[in-house]
């Protein structure tokens, strides 16, 4: 009996179609393999959440008092975009009593299909039989071992519970406190939208907080003590030794929380205390340390570099990958929180080293020098889930079609695979330890022996390593030489620096450093930190777009707005703790640990309080004097193209569609 496969995307649709039986029939939003079975694909979600007033038109007004919204009867509407591939998927269904879910083998991916399939109102008959089909590797075999493998869908019953529980908790939570704060604003004089999101709002609190912190920032002096070391080597050369002072214990009273001696009078004593006295080499250490090439790009990890590399946004590096996705074909899914790859990936070096040798001339002669019987931790299949990392595909452009970001991206993708084919790169890391006077001095130095995979980056090469700040020879322990003098070095704190693109990427994927609760730092670790890696361009956008951050050069700052918008917050809004409390309700609910009923009644619970207080209280003055709003109306080209903002026209209240 022929099969409907339901992929995730078109992509993955297509995978399914290369190993059916040919000759293939292509049609507009599915293909007909030769033996009846037939695969078509959503376009991501093809359905999304109604709008409040949908649930009651009394809704589309703005009201305090009629928050909460909490819906009785959940909805959903078809995607504007996504419509006419719904109705082809609905079509089918009725056609076929074999239907195979084929999601991305992941909470959401389990949720899209299945969200279609009540939809469309298949008989309970009918969904008890749909099969599971989970395949996280395109790869020709990988697909076929898969097509054996597949189980019943109802096994995946608590994974897209699960994923309905996060839908449902960010519409409530962010529809509802975003009309509650937009309210205040309002009430406080404020036009513009305060857009509130259990990672948005978090996200935004980051920089709030670093950008109060530089401004409330008072440097204070604190002093380092070097002690200047003459020695002579065997080559009859003459250095200076330069060992850094390890205060010990005792002066703790004198140093700040992160280890800083404050006291110039107890740097003195000790300078004075060293100045031609003994220097014992207490410990001598000289030991050659490997470094791996790094693994190939995750999205997060590869919108980090390029942000730092060419300035370029989250959604900017988002845009150009999918046009190298699915435009071009020149790079594999890009919406990848993994940096590992299937081992059957392996077989294929061959032929994706050949297209970066092609594609990007600067790597031709990387690729002439790659060693491409090298296998690096890369490839591991238990590290590899719904998706694998971003790599190149095998495919040879025939010409320079590229535009100047396209390539850019691309060669950075290429260049981080192309490093698992070289060896690691080799240091020799030394120190030596002195007792001078009692007390305890060190120098330590680093130096790269072979560049190994360093060779790719070039001249950026040098500015990663770390430098020798101290000539370090090979001095055994139990060497006497002679501190020459103390030198006091007079420095001053200084502030942190304001968020960029990159390091507000590299805060939202390390967001477990930003919380104290040990249990939730390991929840945030394990979940990889706010937001994921197909949310966080277009949370950063949202919060761009909400005027709530700005950009001042290469730095992201919060705007008035946004500062008024966190103080005005309770605190449980604006840290990611709340994150790592649903995420860890959530993992339990995918593995029968918890109920979506409880999740659900507490989450209502507490916006009923966070409402109730909202509502209660007058506007927060943190609201108030807040800068008006401008609104760009649209302009059209003769061709009706949309040109930008022009002019100011009056706020219009945004959708209630979930806000993250």
């Amino acid at each position: 009996m022929p099969r409907l496969y339901i992929a995730e995307k078109p992509s993955l649709g297509r995978a399914i179609a290369a190993v059916l039986p040919k000759p293939h029939q292509n049609q507009q939003g599915y293909i007909v393999a030769a033996n009846g079975d037939t695969v078509t694909w959503c376009i991501g979600h093809l359905l999304e959440q109604v709008e409040p007033d949908s649930y009651d038109p009394r809704y589309k007004k703005w009201v305090m008092s009629d928050l909460p919204i909490i819906p009785t009867d959940w909805q959903l509407k078809p995607r504007a975009s996504a419509a006419k591939q719904l109705a082809v998927v609905r079509k089918l269904l009725k056609q076929f009593d074999q239907l195979v879910h084929a999601g991305d083998p992941d909470r959401e991916g389990q949720l899209l299909v299945d969200e279609v399939l009540h939809h469309c109102k298949l008989s309970k008959a009918k969904l008890q039989q749909v099969q599971r089909l989970l395949i996280s590797d395109l790869n020709p075999a990988a697909v076929k071992r898969a097509l054996g493998t597949m189980r019943s869908n109802q096994e995946f019953v608590p994974l897209s519970v699960s994923a309905l529980a996060r839908s449902r908790a960010d519409w409530l939570y962010g529809m509802n406190m975003s009309r509650a704060y937009t309210l205040l604003g309002k009430q406080a004089g404020y036009n513009g939208v305060l857009s509130v999101g259990r990672v948005q709002t978090p996200v935004l609190g980051l920089v709030v907080r670093r950008d109060d912190e530089i401004a409330n920032f008072v440097p204070k002096p604190f002093y380092e003590l070097d002690a200047l070391i003459p020695y002579q080597d065997s080559a009859q050369s003459q250095m200076d030794i330069r060992a850094r002072w390890q205060p010990s214990k005792a002066c703790e009273p004198y140093q700040d929380e992160d280890g800083r001696v404050l006291s110039r009078a107890l740097v003195e004593n000790v300078q004075r205390r060293i100045a031609g006295q003994p220097a014992h080499v207490v410990e001598s250490e000289r030991k050659p340390v490997r470094q791996a090439p790094p693994l190939p790009y995750s999205l997060s990890a590869l919108q980090i570099d390029a942000a730092k590399r060419f300035n370029l946004s989250a959604s900017d590096v988002l845009a150009v990958c999918q046009s190298l996705y699915e435009k071009h074909k020149l790079i594999t899914y890009p919406r990848s929180d993994c940096r590992y790859l299937p081992k059957d990936h392996y077989a294929q070096r061959h032929s994706v080293l050949e297209a970066i040798a092609n594609n990007a001339s600067g790597l031709a002669a990387g690729v002439t020098n790659a060693d491409s019987g090298l296998k690096s931790k890369a490839w591991n299949d238990s590290k590899v889930d719904a998706h694998h990392a971003i790599i190149p595909t095998p495919k040879q452009m025939k010409s320079a079609s590229l535009s100047g970001r396209e390539l850019q991206v691309y060669e950075l993708v290429a260049r981080q695979y192309l490093m698992q084919f070289y060896p690691a790169a080799e240091y020799l890391d030394a120190k030596l330890v002195f007792e001078i006077a009692g007390g305890r001095f060190q120098a330590k130095g680093r130096s790269l022996q072979f560049a190994g995979w360093k060779v790719l980056l070039g001249k950026q090469a040098d500015n990663d390593d770390d430098t020798i700040d101290a000539n370090v020879p090979p001095i055994a322990k139990g060497t006497a030489l002679v501190c020459r003098e103390g030198q006091i070095l007079d420095k001053m704190t200084e502030p942190p620096r304001h968020f960029t693109e990159a390091t507000l990427l590299q805060a939202m994927t390390g967001i477990a450093r930003f919380v104290n609760d040990q249990s939730l730092k390991k929840i945030l670790r394990d979940t990889d930190g706010l937001g994921t890696e197909a949310t966080r361009a277009s949370i950063l956008d949202l919060l761009f777009k909400r005027q709530l951050l700005t950009r001042q050069g290469k730095s992201i700052r919060a705007t008035e707005a946004g500062r008024g918008l966190v103080h005005a917050l309770p605190d449980a809004a604006v840290y990611p703790d709340m994150t790592a409390h649903w995420e860890h309700q959530l993992q339990a609910m995918a593995e029968k640990g918890a109920a979506y009923g409880p999740f659900m009644q507490a989450l209502e619970t507490q916006l009923q309080q966070l409402i109730g207080t909202a509502a209660s209280s007058p506007p927060p003055a943190s609201l108030r004097a807040l800068p008006a709003v401008e609104y760009g109306k649209k302009r059209f080209s003769k061709k009706g193209a949309k040109r930008g903002p022009a002019t100011k026209k009056p706020r219009r209240k945004p959708g209630s569609a979930p806000q993250t």
